[in-house]
């Protein structure tokens, strides 16, 4: 038996010569199981793909440990009557059927060849081979080593359900066959909607792999694609080969034509290699390369575009996450993120979640774990992409910063822990200098069943020395802040009954109470604090500012109240929650100068499902001062079935955003869905992005049509469409990018239409 490897996968792959266009549906995008991967490890469906991969990989060796032991099982012939040498050979005839280990074949007459161990069929023969299933005029087959022939063939393979007919069908062994003229296709009857029709069909079970010679694809009955050469999976694995080219267009660039490279070098690791010319601006190339071990994985993609066309530069863009563990206990990781200019996300990108990046992270960490603490050494800074319509400020740069984290529980009662960073900030423009935290703290958690009550106390210690200090400021700076506070609740259960359902209601009052005296920190740098966002869980937050720069005063407690809904299985149906913070002192430490009311605003948020099918969600923030919402998000979803979806968002934020999101995934007629979006800003009175499209689903095939229009800055917008039709089984072709992520990423809760 010959050694098979496992396999990765790519619908569709051309080894050797480009297609020949011969229609107006091109071939134009390739999707791979992991082109669209984040490393974090690998992502979710990276990891089921390698599991799907083991999985094939241990039917492979089963079927092999099958087809070894066939070799020695018997031959069983049974016809109406026989004649001939025993020791030399037999003609059976009428209803003849010879069964060996898992092939059995069916004819009207046969010869067996006792000195070869071959059969040589003919009338209505009927062969099935470990689930794959040939008919035809006559075969020859020698039953040790699968060897043979059928002449003028129907064919069904079992592991992908495809289907076709030929002129003839040599099989080399078990698992190899050449198909001379003839047919191959996913789609069921004798008329399939699409089918491949090549001069030779090189089909290679043990590799999962088919090699067509000259062929073309007909698609209802219409060739839109042929080719000297090509490269297809038989289910679903990826293969090395050049992929079919992918045409679009965009506002920025005009038509662009790529010719992507796919190199599966192991199971774990792949290179694609992407050439990219673009009409007004040039050639671009880009390569991406991924790796998944036991003790690393990463991701890296480089791009760039020499003496682009409109701007006269040389551009290029390089993006890389990896993570390794070095050792048990010491853990690695980089996050490299660049751009030769503020305009590349904007000029080269066809998604928002791309222009929408300003700040690119470069940073490097290496951290050490012990029984009870950990030491962690980074190092970062950010290139700041400026829009001039609403420019951003450049972060501080830690070059390097040192934490130690220690912390234990339930030490003779206690809880400790404790947190000593030492930073150096650095800036181009602004001050910089170093600065030494140091921030110890112990609690007593009292916990009963239905109570809880938690004190705490903390201390946070300060040191500043600035290297550029401004005329007349002191370099050196000292700050010692203690914190005492006591988080408490009550959780209260009933049995109820909502909307024909038993359930369980919580009541859970809670009270977190802060004091931390005032220190004066008008003259001490802000390397990196800001106001705290909002919202549940900072309310029961002991700092009201982010970072170590400040720390607030405070004489306050903050009360909030929780109920859930609990179903019989642990599920939450619904949960209600509304919280407030009130000050006993007026706050002098502040970021903006502003004065602090005696009370904050007002909390109240529910989520939950309203019934099967129809889930909700609410957020609202409520001024005390003036009596109006400050911040608002309301959101429905109904779901009543797969591949039907609609959702409705409205956000608002007092002075800054206002827009309401539409997207949905409707079925319009039989096989026909309608898929939008549409995100619109009431203060700005534009779509700020949104999709537009149709999806068709037959048994073996898929068609959609999408157009998508999204903001690249804040005044600019840039606009596409695509086509797609998914051949099953073998390719993904169309026009203008990949639909199905845009479609993703922009309707919560879609789901390709062709899946189960």
């Amino acid at each position: 038996m010959r050694r098979k490897p496992v396999l990765s996968h790519s619908p569709l792959l051309f080894p050797t010569i480009p297609a020949i266009l011969v229609s107006v549906l091109v071939p134009a995008y390739f999707s791979q199981a992991m082109a669209q991967t984040q490393v974090s490890g690998m992502t979710a469906e990276a990891q089921e793909q390698n599991r799907q991969d083991e999985k094939s990989q241990k039917e492979k060796l089963q079927l092999a440990k099958a087809k070894q032991d066939d070799k020695n099982a018997p031959v069983t012939i049974r016809a109406e009557s026989f004649n001939g040498r025993p020791e030399r050979f037999i003609k059976f005839d009428r209803d003849v059927e010879v069964i060996k280990g898992g092939t059995k074949l069916n004819a009207d007459e046969a010869t067996y060849s006792n000195l070869d161990d071959e059969v040589d069929a003919s009338g209505n023969v009927r062969m099935n081979r470990y689930g794959d299933c040939y008919s035809g005029d006559n075969m020859r087959l020698q039953l040790d080593s699968g060897a043979g022939f059928v002449s003028n063939p129907i064919y069904r393979l079992l592991r992908n359900n495809a289907q076709g007919n030929a002129k003839r069908i040599d099989f080399q062994d078990e698992e190899r066959s050449l198909i001379t003229s003839g047919t191959y296709s996913t789609c069921e009857g004798l008329n399939p909607d699409w089918y491949l029709k090549s001069d030779t069909l090189n089909l290679d079970t043990g590799l999962d792999r088919g090699v067509a010679g000259k062929s073309v694809v007909y698609f209802l009955g219409m060739p839109i694609l042929a080719t000297p050469s090509l490269t297809f999976p038989l289910s679903g694995a990826r293969h090395s080969g050049l992929l079919p080219p992918i045409m679009g267009a965009s506002s920025k660039g005009g038509p662009e034509l790529t010719m992507p490279y796919y190199f599966n070098i192991a199971p774990n690791r792949d290179l694609t290699v992407y050439p990219k010319m673009i009409a007004r601006r040039g050639l671009q190339l880009g390569l991406e390369g991924r790796y998944l071990g036991e003790t690393y994985s990463g991701e890296t993609s480089v791009e760039g575009l020499l003496n682009d066309r409109v701007t006269g530069t040389n551009r290029y863009a390089v993006a890389s996450v990896h993570q390794q563990k070095l050792l048990p206990q010491l853990d690695f990781s980089w996050n490299i993120n660049t751009a030769s200019d503020d305009n590349y996300p904007t000029d080269f990108s066809r998604t928002i979640t791309k222009t929408a990046q300003r700040l690119l992270l470069r940073e490097a960490n290496l951290t050490y774990f012990g029984s009870f603490w950990s030491l962690a050494l980074r190092t970062s800074n950010y290139q700041v992409l400026q829009d001039l319509a609403s420019p951003i400020d450049r972060p501080y740069d830690r070059l390097p910063q040192l934490q130690l984290h220690a912390e234990q529980h339930d030490v003779a009662g206690l809880d400790w822990s404790m947190d000593t960073i030492v930073t150096r900030f650095w800036h181009p423009t602004l001050v910089r200098g170093d600065r030494t935290v140091i921030n110890p703290s112990v609690s007593l958690p009292m916990v009963q069943a239905g109570a809880f009550i938690i004190p705490k106390i903390s201390f946070h210690a300060t040191n500043y020395h600035l290297v550029n200090p401004a005329p007349g400021q002191e370099s050196d700076f000292h700050r010692a802040v203690p914190t005492f506070s006591v988080d408490s609740g009550l959780v209260f259960e009933r049995k109820t009954r909502m909307f024909d359902t038993d359930l369980t209601q919580t009541l859970e009052p809670r009270l977190f109470y802060v004091n931390t005296p005032y220190r004066d920190q008008s003259n001490m740098p802000n390397f990196d604090s800001a106001v705290a966002d909002f919202n549940f869980a900072q309310i029961f937050s002991e700092n009201r500012f982010t970072g170590q720069d400040r720390i607030g005063d405070s004489n306050q407690i903050t009360a909030a109240l929780i109920s859930r809904f609990i179903e019989g299985n642990g599920d939450e149906s619904l949960k209600l929650a509304i919280g407030q913070r009130f000050y006993f002192n007026t706050q002098k430490v502040t970021l903006d100068n502003t004065v602090s009311p005696s009370r904050s605003d007002l909390l109240l948020a529910a989520i939950g499902k309203l019934s099967s099918t129809l889930s909700g969600e609410m957020a609202l923030q409520l001024s005390q001062t003036d009596r109006q919402s400050v911040r608002s998000n309301y959101g429905i979803r109904w779901q009543p079935s797969p591949k039907k979806v609609l959702n409705l968002a409205y956000r608002y934020q007092r002075n800054s955003l206002e827009q309401v999101d539409l997207s949905a995934q409707w079925p319009m007629a039989d096989r026909w869905y309608m898929v939008g979006r549409s995100n619109y800003s009431i203060m700005d009175k534009r779509m700020v992005d949104g999709l537009l499209g149709f999806e068709y689903k037959a048994d073996c095939w898929s068609l959609r049509f999408l157009a998508q229009r999204f903001a690249t800055n804040s005044v600019n917008n840039t606009s596409g469409f695509s086509i797609q039709l998914e051949l099953n089984g073998l390719a993904r072709l169309g026009f203008g990018g990949n639909p199905i992520d845009a479609l993703r990423k922009n309707i919560s809760g879609y789901q390709p239409i062709n899946e189960r």
